[in-house]
């Protein structure tokens, strides 16, 4: 017989850091000083029959004997309230994956179930509403709930076997009211011109009526998270309002025609063509040699030299940056974790590894009451501080360092929080192969398993939001395994495996639908086979969930084998799930039946048409500077004042910046380590066995004007030698530093 076995574990004093923070938190964010303890207990729930197993899971895997008190089936006697949290169902909850897969380990289980819960035990007078204060603090409805403190009965989930999938029934005989009512009901980003196009494709093309995947699968395909609707919509006439700018403004215009005319450019133009028109101009005139230009949507790059071992190799240079301002603002950590993992999984598809990380972000004042916050909106000291925990938890357990992390506060992210991480990585050229597939070519799914986070992220980021999103949307929030994403970065640094992959897409937006889809021009999917992190999930579910920790390789079919033996040495589970084709379609199987059949032709459209005019205003004068007469005294003082001046160092100690030994100015330098640093640089991520002996290569230091070496006296001791050559006339440009016997 198995039995559920129950463990609390307790930090002991001197060691319960997490606890003390809270309590703190809790008496300054909600004023309740009625508080006077708290204690914190992380409780398992998890079958076990015998003892021996029972002690070794307990005092190998749950506990650290010298740091924590150990508590079996029951809490210890105590006055106080005891408040239960865990994770709603479907929500990835780290803790419990963690300490299965060591179970696994140890004992060799692979059945075992593991559930985890966190339990506070508050002590002081605490009336009923404080009580209420503080379990809206400690539980996010979106991805938590208040537990039970009884043992459950069983660990297994009840779940419902999932109904067959649906056909939409008279879709294509709808007359436009009941078409822009189905549109509303359904929550579909998809406009009403995209939504009638869509009925016209099902009527005329396939004559037949679509299923729920099919339209959810072309709603993802064309939400404007995907194909960038917004700055895709064709500007048809350009008007500029009389005014001191309007020359300006005019010329600024005329030097952008002439630059679609020197490309000669066939595409409408839009704000996307505004922002890329350079760029294109620039390589036509032969400007920029060293851009890398691929059929692959993975990051942006550039070709470098680098300098191994005294021997110059091509390398590709990746950046990304990536947005996650709604799903911070209604689940801080998982959405800050992601907006890093999110960061990663680009160029991490391009086969390169990214190693270093830079966090910029934009806030209300986190210091405002809680009584204050708006409506339907988490505290902003809320948002702030889980945020940072979230993006640091995930680059510290996947090992990137953040070069730079930076928070703006102005009252102007209230309304909206800004999160946005950016990466940069590196790979040997010669390891990125990228061909076409061809079919009888196969495709490949990578680490994670599938579940119900991240379903409808893509349309979700797409559509506009009311203060009733914080509760309907938590689902769009993909929710992050750093280790399982880490685990990826080292297979594709593999050269012989990463050879093999002749294109590759990360689970970003769109899940199987968009990362699969993309790959080539015909694919046959299955998603029975695709990995699950629990039963109960349709094909639609399957079919548009994102992940951080997926990756969809193409490779020839000959080369199965051999690629998940490599995938095996990293614990990886390797799934073939498709097919390259030739027939011009995407198709998806479910439970023996074809769930989705569709034209790649008509879902390369995009949509419907999306046109507009433009006029640009003139702007009026209390937008101009105006003279401050304030006296000196007065400036410094409100300069002082600002919040934005303080010292961020509090928040950047959260941050691993020197994680992989490649960091080369520290966020904080000068004498003391006070003082921001306006940028970050690391070496190149040289692969194992390799030395750069050009460390600072990145800021072109000429090898032939000047060598020193080593360097004994820390980073600010390099910054101080520079500034000091230019003092004395050098040119920064010619400076050769070169440190290797430093680093």
């Amino acid at each position: 017989m198995i039995n559920i076995r129950r463990v609390y574990v307790q930090k002991k004093e001197g060691y319960n850091i997490e606890a003390n923070n809270l309590l703190k938190e809790i008496k300054k964010s909600l004023g309740i000083e009625n508080l006077e303890d708290l204690r914190l207990f992380n409780r398992y729930d998890f079958n076990c029959s015998d003892d021996e197993n029972f002690e070794k899971i307990t005092r190998l895997i749950l506990s650290e004997p010298n740091v924590d008190n150990i508590y079996i089936d029951k809490l210890p006697e105590s006055k106080g309230n005891f408040i239960a949290t865990e994770f709603l169902p479907g929500q990835y909850d780290q803790r419990a994956d963690s300490t299965i897969q060591c179970i696994q380990i140890l004992l060799d289980d692979m059945q075992t179930i593991v559930k985890s819960a966190k339990v506070y035990l508050l002590k002081g007078n605490l009336n009923e509403k404080e009580l209420e204060n503080i379990k809206a603090y400690l539980i996010n409805p979106i991805d938590s709930r208040q537990a039970s403190l009884e043992i459950p009965k069983t660990l297994e989930d009840k779940i419902e076997e999932p109904k067959d999938i649906e056909i939409l029934d008279g879709f294509i005989k709808l007359n436009s009211s009941d078409l822009d009512k189905l549109r509303l009901e359904m929550g579909f980003s998809m406009s009403f011109d995209d939504l009638k196009l869509v009925q016209d494709y099902f009527s005329n093309d396939e004559q037949r009526d679509p299923t729920i995947t099919e339209l959810k699968v072309i709603d993802t395909y064309w939400s404007d998270h995907c194909r960038h609707t917004t700055f895709f919509t064709e500007i048809e006439d350009i008007k500029i309002d009389d005014g001191k700018y309007k020359e300006v403004f005019q010329s600024a215009l005329d030097e952008y025609i002439k630059s679609r005319e020197f490309v000669k450019a066939k595409k409408a133009i839009s704000l996307m063509d505004l922002a890329t028109i350079n760029t294109k101009q620039c390589i036509k005139m032969g400007l920029l040699d060293d851009i890398d230009l691929s059929e692959e949507i993975n990051a942006c790059s550039i070709e470098i030299d680098v300098d191994v071992d005294g021997k110059i190799e091509k390398w590709l240079l990746m950046f990304k940056n990536e947005t996650h301002n709604h799903p911070t603002e209604i689940e801080p950590f998982g959405g800050a974790a992601t907006c890093l993992g999110g960061a990663i999984r680009d160029p991490l598809s391009g086969r390169s590894y990214v190693y270093q990380a830079m966090r910029v972000t934009g806030s209300g004042d986190p210091r405002q009451a809680i009584e204050e916050t708006l409506e339907g909106k988490l505290p902003q000291r809320k948002i702030s501080k889980e945020a940072a925990r979230g993006y640091s938890s995930y680059g510290n357990q996947i090992g990137v360092a953040t070069g730079q992390v930076t928070e703006i506060y102005h009252p102007g992210y209230i309304a909206k929080r800004m999160e946005v991480g950016a990466v940069i990585a590196a790979t040997l050229k010669e390891n990125v192969v990228r061909e076409k597939p061809q079919a009888g070519d196969i495709v490949l799914l990578v680490g994670g398993k599938t579940g119900r986070d991240g379903i409808g992220g893509a349309t979700g980021s797409s559509k506009s939001h009311t203060e009733e999103s914080l509760y309907k949307s938590g689902a769009e929030v993909q929710k992050g395994n750093a280790p399982e994403e880490r685990k990826i970065q080292r297979l594709f640094r593999q050269a012989e495996l990463a050879k093999m992959i002749k294109r590759c897409n990360d689970f970003g937006a769109g899940g199987v639908s968009v990362a699969i889809g993309e790959l080539a021009d015909s694919i046959e999917v299955n998603l029975d086979v695709i990995p699950k992190k629990y039963e109960g999930l349709d094909g639609t579910e399957l079919a548009i969930s994102e992940s951080q920790e997926r990756m969809a390789v193409v490779i020839a079919s000959k080369n199965i084998d051999r690629f998940k033996e490599l995938a095996s040495i990293e614990n990886l589970e390797v799934t073939k799930v498709a097919d390259i084709t030739d027939n011009g379609r995407l198709t998806m199987w479910w439970r023996g039946s074809k769930i989705l059949d569709i034209k790649r032709d008509f879902l390369e459209t995009n949509g419907a048409r999306q046109t507009t005019k433009v006029i640009i205003g003139s702007p009026q004068e209390e937008f101009i500077k105006k003279q401050d007469n304030r006296k000196f005294k007065e400036k410094i003082s409100d300069y002082m004042g600002d919040l934005n001046i303080g010292s961020q160092q509090g928040m950047n100690i959260l941050f691993d910046n020197t994680v992989g030994a490649g960091t080369v100015l520290m966020p904080f330098g000068g004498k003391y380590k006070l003082t921001p640093i306006e940028g970050m640089v690391a070496k190149i991520p040289l692969l194992e066995g390799e030395t750069n002996t050009a460390s600072l290569m990145t800021f072109g230091f000429d090898p032939e004007i000047c060598e020193w070496s080593p360097f004994h006296g820390g980073v600010n001791s390099i910054v101080q030698a520079v500034a000091k050559m230019v003092a004395l006339g050098g040119d920064y440009r010619k400076i050769r530093l070169s440190m290797q016997e430093y680093f």
